[in-house]
C-alpha cells in the first residue's frame, strides 16, 4: 500500500473464491465487505489465479516477466515446490526485485514455521514490556509485527530499486517479521545489552525518562512527556511545586521516582486535564489527552494534514480511509482508487496486460483458474 500510495501500479493476485484472507476478517463489513480489509488495500488492482494450477502458473509468470517487483508472503518453501521462488524467478528475470516477508525469514533453524502479528509480538518481546508492571503482558492495539514488516519491505525494497538504477540488477529482498519487531525494541534492546536484565513492564511510564507517562486530572488521563531538566523546572512552575534538588536532573528523578510520583498525581489530581494541557502547553512542556478515535478523527490537524480521505468504493459508495503521512513537496503520494474487490480487475489485467481475449477469460474462469 506505501508503495502504490507512492505511484507503484500495484496488482495484488488472490486465489479465485476466497481472496486474501483478511477479507473475511470482521465484523464489522460495509456491504460484505471487511473493514479490516478495506483499512489497507487501496490503491491496488484484484485479480484472481490459482497458479498451482499449470495455466495458472504460466499466467502469473507473465506479470512477473513485467514486474519491476514480486511481494509474497508463503511460508519459505512453499514456492520452491511451484518454481517461482526467487532461485527459480531471479536468474530469468534479473531485473526483478524479489520480496518475501515472513514469519521468521528465509534462513536460519526456524524459517519454516508460521507467523501471526500477535505471536510476533509475543516471541519478539514487545508484549513482555507492554502492560502494567502487576498485571498480564499486552498486545499492541494495532497490528505492529505486520505493520513493521510492511514499512522495512518497502524500505527494502526502494533500495533495491534505487541499486538496480546503479547496476541494472534486481536482488532478493528478505523480510522476516521476527527481525522487524526485535528492530522496534531500541532503547529497551540497549538496557538490556547495557545491563544484561531483561526490561520488564512498567504501564506507562518511561523507563529512562520522568515524569514520561498518562497522570490523572481530576476529570480523566492526560500524557506529559518531560524530556529534560528545562521542561522539569517549567513543569514545576505551571504545577506550583518547588523544583527540589533532589528531583533537578533527570537522572535523579528516575532514580527517585518512588518518592516523586506521590507528589505528582497529588498534585494533578486537583484540577482539570483541560487546566493542565492549556497552561503546560503555553509553558512549552509537551502533553495531551489521552484520545479515542472519534476526537483523534475530529482534531481539524488530522483534518489539514489530510490525514483522513475519501474514494469511491463499487460497492459500498463513498469509503473514507486514512491519509497518508508521507508529504512531498514535488511528488506526493496520493490516495487514488478503493480498495478492490475481490478479482475486480482480473479481466481487464489480462486482457489489456497480457492480450488474453474475453473468450479466453471466460475459459479460465470456468475451469476455476481465474
Amino acid at each position: 500500500m506505501l508503495l502504490a500510495d507512492m505511484g507503484a501500479r500495484v496488482i495484488k493476485v488472490e486465489h479465485p473464491g476466497k481472496g486474501d484472507d483478511t477479507r473475511g476478517w470482521g465484523p464489522p463489513f460495509l456491504e460484505g465487505e471487511s473493514a479490516y480489509f478495506l483499512s489497507i488495500n487501496r490503491n491496488k488492482e484484484s485479480v484472481t489465479i490459482d497458479f498451482k494450477a499449470e495455466q495458472g502458473r504460466a499466467i502469473l509468470e507473465r506479470l512477473v516477466a513485467k514486474a519491476d517487483v514480486l511481494v509474497e508472503n508463503f511460508r519459505p518453501g512453499t514456492l520452491t515446490k511451484l518454481g517461482l521462488d526467487y532461485a527459480a524467478l531471479g536468474p530469468r528475470y534479473p531485473r526483478l526485485v524479489y520480496c518475501s516477508i515472513s514469519g521468521f525469514g528465509q534462513t536460519g533453524p526456524r524459517r519454516r514455521e508460521p507467523g501471526y502479528d500477535a505471536v510476533m509480538q509475543g516471541e519478539g518481546g514487545l508484549m513482555s514490556i507492554t502492560g502494567a508492571a502487576d498485571g498480564p503482558p499486552f498486545r499492541l492495539g494495532v497490528a505492529i509485527a505486520d505493520i513493521a514488516s510492511g514499512m522495512f519491505a518497502a524500505q527494502g525494497i526502494t533500495a533495491a530499486l534505487f541499486a538496480r538504477e546503479r547496476t541494472g540488477a534486481g536482488q532478493a529482498v528478505d523480510i522476516a517479521m521476527l527481525d522487524s519487531v526485535a528492530a522496534l525494541l531500541t532503547y529497551q534492546a540497549g538496557i538490556y545489552f547495557a545491563t544484561g536484565a531483561a526490561p520488564v513492564r512498567l504501564g506507562n511510564r518511561h523507563p529512562t525518562i520522568a515524569p514520561y507517562e498518562t497522570f490523572r486530572a481530576s476529570d480523566g488521563d492526560f500524557v506529559i512527556a518531560v524530556g529534560n531538566d528545562d521542561q522539569w523546572r517549567k513543569f514545576c512552575a505551571v504545577a506550583g511545586l518547588q523544583p527540589e534538588e533532589r528531583f533537578a536532573t533527570n537522572r535523579q528523578r528516575v532514580t527517585g521516582y518512588a518518592e516523586l510520583k506521590p507528589i505528582l498525581d497529588r498534585t494533578l489530581r486537583a484540577k482539570a486535564r483541560a487546566h493542565w494541557i492549556e497552561h503546560l502547553t503555553a509553558a512549552g512542556v509537551p502533553c495531551g489527552s489521552v484520545r479515542d478515535l472519534g476526537e483523534v478523527f475530529s482534531d481539524p490537524q488530522i483534518a489539514a494534514r489530510s490525514m483522513t480521505t475519501s474514494v469511491k468504493h463499487p460497492v459500498i459508495g463513498a469509503l473514507q480511509v486514512l491519509g497518508t503521512p508521507l508529504k512531498l513537496t514535488t511528488t506526493p503520494p496520493t490516495v487514488r482508487t478503493a480498495p478492490p474487490t475481490l478479482g475486480q480487475h482480473t479481466e481487464a489485467v489480462l486482457t489489456r496486460d497480457l492480450g488474453l481475449t474475453a473468450d479466453q477469460v471466460r475459459a479460465l474462469r470456468a475451469k476455476g483458474i481465474v
